[in-house]
């Protein structure tokens, strides 16, 4: 009798994975990247007569990105609350959740001229979650291995990040808030700054964590630029000559930063260099020099080819599922 043909039993199938996941917080830096380039158009159009309509179409779209993203990490804390505890422990999930928090700030400035009330409501909703991240990490940080306590540049996010907050509140009449943030925010910044310096002389930085350096770049910016919005030019002078000096390192080695080739944390590039555009615009109102206004609209515009791709790259990335596998995020 002959035998039947053997066939191979079919592949099992692959579990269902439901709606939402796997949301990786890695999503947000280049959002905060984004909220920020159209923020620095925004004051462009102060000086360089650009309608606000463009600055305006930026802010309307990131926004609309900005709410999806949050609403789908909602969505997976809802289905296990824990996978917040969990991407806390890695670090592209930290600066991916404090990036969460931080363009809430940033989200607040872009209501005002439309809605103080409603700018008023996600500012204090963005203040109260930075303080739940960062509060968690500092908590994480004093309890956990001393291996666990090197100093990163996202530590500028976590403990330096309410600066942001004064882009909203200094125009909703919140001046002593936006003081506060500011003397707060500044000798926090230079502390991380000399232990980072004191941490990089002892250890070289692996490629594919140098895009983080980028960061470095973003507090020098954007407290250069609230001393200029609160009346301190000559700090924001001071600062921005910092920033210059940080912004011109990064350049000069580029290929260093970079050689590990693109990855997620590249969003970490876009945010530092929107908040550096600002506070050249800023400078540029105090200084009045020619070479100045030149230097401000090359690097807006430098900001404006380079973010949007970085954000581009990332969100594909996402919604090709490979974008939690490569920043490790949890899973609900």
């Amino acid at each position: 009798m002959a035998k039947a043909p053997y066939f191979p039993p079919p592949p099992p199938i692959p579990p269902k994975t439901r709606l939402f996941q796997r949301t990786p917080p890695a999503v947000f830096p280049p959002i905060l990247g984004l909220f920020g380039l159209g923020l620095g158009w925004r004051r462009a159009s102060d000086i360089f007569g650009v309608t606000p309509a463009f600055a305006d179409a930026i802010l309307g779209a990131v926004t609309l990105v900005y709410l999806f993203c949050v609403l789908a990490y909602v969505a997976k804390l809802i289905q296990r609350p824990a996978t917040f505890f969990e991407d806390l422990k890695v670090l592209p999930g930290r600066a991916g959740l404090i990036a969460m928090m931080l363009s809430g700030y940033l989200l607040a400035a872009t209501l005002v001229p439309f809605s103080p009330q409603l700018a008023t409501a996600v500012l204090i909703i963005a203040f109260a979650g930075h303080m739940l991240v960062s509060g968690r990490v500092l908590w994480m940080l004093i309890t956990g291995p001393k291996e666990a306590r090197s100093v990163t540049p996202v530590w500028h996010l976590l403990f330096v990040g309410t600066i942001l907050s004064p882009l909203a509140s200094l125009p909703l009449g919140y001046n002593q808030a936006a003081l506060m943030a500011f003397w707060v925010s500044l000798p926090i910044a230079l502390i991380i700054y000399g232990a980072s310096l004191a941490q990089f002389l002892r250890a070289s930085v692996p490629a594919p964590l140098r895009p983080l350096l980028a960061i470095h770049l973003a507090p020098a910016s954007v407290i250069g630029t609230v001393a200029f919005l609160i009346g301190e030019p000559l700090l924001g002078i001071l600062l921005g000559l910092f920033a210059v000096g940080i912004a011109s390192l990064l350049i000069l080695r580029i290929r260093w930063v970079t050689e590990a080739g693109f990855s997620p944390l590249w969003g970490a590039f876009t945010f530092p260099l929107a908040a550096f555009a600002t506070l050249l615009l800023m400078l540029n109102l105090v200084v009045g020099a020619g070479p100045m206004r030149i230097l401000a609209g090359l690097t807006l515009v430098a900001a404006t080819l380079i973010i949007p791709p970085i954000a581009y790259k990332v969100l594909q990335m996402w919604a090709k599922g490979v974008l939690a596998v490569k920043t490790n995020a949890a899973q609900a």
